[in-house]
C-alpha cells in the first residue's frame, strides 16, 4: 500500500486519466474530488460491496427461476 501525505488543494494521480484532489478537510473528515473516465465506476466500499452482494443474489436467484422453469431436471 502507498501512504501518502496531502494538504488542501493538492491532487493524487493514477495513470493517465484518473485524478483524486484534496477538497477540504475538517478533523478526521477528508473530502474528495475523483476525476475518471465515464466507462470507468467510482464507488465507495460499503456501496462497492452492497452492489457486488446484491449481484450474487441476483444470479443466484435467476439460476434457481431458470431451473424451476426448466420442464425436466439437468
Amino acid at each position: 500500500m502507498l501512504i501518502l501525505a496531502r494538504k488542501s488543494g493538492q491532487k493524487i494521480l493514477i495513470g493517465d486519466d484518473i485524478e483524486i484532489s484534496i477538497l477540504e478537510i475538517r478533523g478526521r473528515q477528508v473530502r474528495l474530488g475523483i476525476k475518471a473516465p465515464k466507462g470507468l465506476s467510482v464507488h465507495r466500499e460499503e456501496v462497492f460491496r452492497k452492489i457486488l452482494e446484491e449481484n450474487i443474489n441476483a444470479a443466484s436467484s435467476t439460476a434457481d427461476i431458470e431451473d424451476s422453469e426448466l420442464p425436466f431436471r439437468l
